[in-house]
């Protein structure tokens, strides 16, 4: 992102406000700005558990993530979106078909979730997987629904502690550097964010573009943490990255270019590779062994129940 192009994203972020649905606030009903594409996100940040300073809104004001959703849409002239907290009404069969992508930053098990098993039917099993349709996960998606089999055998995986924390600093491997969604960040990078470990993780169904490299980070683990993975499913796309905790992580350009990249990709705006690498991760497993093995830790990096 040049610097033409990152002031107008922050000038953007600023002037910018999201059409919120299901609410009542005259000031969130407010008109957005208009954009020449026809594409549109759904922005869904309901928090059935765990509730993340990334997706709270505070007087009457857009959260974080949704500020800097919307303020991408704008910047980048290829969308706009809706932000809701209200799953009863953004997940119906009516209400989906004005969206070509839905976007979660969510929380909470099933029970949590007022929306119909036959309106989750519908999302997972039709709109979804409808050709220029797609998904994007951001951080807590993985944390979201993780009793419910159709949600993260579309996701991929789901959420099983986070050893890595807010405060923690990691290094990233960028293992696909073409790819829309993984090319912003080049060959490797750190970043201070919470990282999370899956269980339910279907390699075999993914393609991962990033993962953890323990090597060079300080809280090691002996298996394989992937950051970031897109799919096919069915003609749709979908893509997780598990970074977005932090506040400040939504102001980081390249965290922004990322998510612009993935959904160029879901629009059939720019090609990248789905096709599945569980080869990739297996070797990952290895490595990650090897590199604890290496570093003489006692133990690997435990699950912390609290604050996901």
């Amino acid at each position: 992102m040049n610097r033409r192009t990152l002031s107008s994203y922050l000038l953007a972020l600023f002037a910018v406000v999201c059409i919120p649905i299901g609410s009542s606030s005259a000031q969130e009903a407010a008109t957005p700005k208009p954009v020449k594409a026809g594409a549109r996100i759904l922005f869904l940040t309901y928090s059935g558990g765990f509730k993340h300073g990334s997706v709270n809104r505070k007087e009457g004001q857009l959260a974080p993530s949704e500020r800097a959703m919307t303020a991408l849409g704008i910047s980048s002239n290829l969308f706009r979106v809706d932000c809701t907290q209200d799953p009863a009404t953004a997940i119906t069969k009516e209400n989906l078909q004005n969206y070509d992508i839905v976007m979660f930053y969510t929380t909470g098990p099933r029970s949590k979730w007022p929306v119909s098993d036959e309106a989750f039917d519908y999302f997972f099993n039709d709109w979804l997987k409808q050709k220029g349709h797609g998904f994007i996960g951001a951080h807590s998606a993985a944390d979201t629904l993780g009793d419910y089999q159709p949600y993260w055998d579309m996701i991929g995986g789901t959420f099983n502690g986070h050893p890595w924390g807010s405060g923690d600093t990691v290094t990233v491997t960028v293992h696909d550097q073409k790819h829309p969604v993984s090319k912003p960040w080049g060959e490797e990078f750190v970043i201070k964010d919470e990282i999370y470990r899956f269980k339910n993780w279907q390699p075999e169904k993914v393609r991962v573009l990033m993962s953890l490299n323990f090597a060079k980070t300080a809280k090691k683990a002996d298996y394989h943490v992937p950051v970031a993975w897109v799919k096919n499913y069915g003609e749709g796309k979908a893509m997780h990255m598990s970074l977005g905790h932090n506040e400040a992580v939504w102001e980081n350009p390249l965290y922004m270019e990322s998510l612009l990249g993935g959904v160029k990709w879901i629009l059939g705006l720019e090609a990248g590779d789905a096709t599945p690498n569980p080869e990739l991760s297996t070797a990952q497993e290895a490595k990650a062994k090897a590199d604890f093995a290496a570093a003489g830790a006692d133990k690997p990096a435990e699950k912390k129940p609290a604050g996901k």
